[in-house]
């Protein structure tokens, strides 16, 4: 059986939050507090192996610092049951949980940030959901080419 290429994926989180260093030091980390059906549904689809793209957001500049893997799926989101977390929700159910993620491992943090400026000028929205106009997803789907693309261009900056 032939082994299948493994998806790529990219992943926003605000350095100040959860960063690439916060992962670094802790290796691994459940991807928890999404709050959007559309990119719990992007990681529903993740396989164990996929690589993701580590992106800070909502900072000056914003871009790809890092490598992720997966390492486990279909995880319940401890987050939505807690009722001291900014994630719970009242309206999931222990019995039927709303929200579930990934858990994820540190690959690598890259010498040079790809900036968001520097993805734009590279990338059209046709190729790339990270720079359609509005754009708010935190969990994106990559193609592999265009992955291929982004990795050949991490490396030789």
């Amino acid at each position: 059986m032939a082994s299948q290429e493994p998806s790529y994926w990219l992943m926003k989180s605000e350095p100040d939050a959860y960063g690439i260093n916060d992962l670094k030091n802790e290796k691994q980390t459940l991807w928890d507090g999404i709050r959007n059906y559309q990119a719990r549904n992007f990681m529903r689809e993740m396989k164990v192996g996929d690589q993701v793209f580590f992106y800070h957001s909502n900072c000056k500049p914003p871009g790809i610092v890092g490598l992720m893997e997966v390492i486990e799926t279909h995880l319940v989101d401890p987050t939505q049951f807690d009722k001291e977390s900014k994630y719970f929700d009242s309206k999931s159910k222990k019995s039927n949980p709303k929200w579930d993620c990934p858990k994820l491992k540190y690959r690598k943090t890259y010498k040079k940030m790809l900036s968001l400026k520097e993805i734009n000028e590279e990338f059209d929205a046709e190729e790339l959901i990270l720079v359609r106009k509005g754009n708010r997803l935190s969990v994106i789907p990559i193609t592999t080419d265009i992955a291929k693309r982004i990795l050949n261009i991490l490396t030789n900056i």
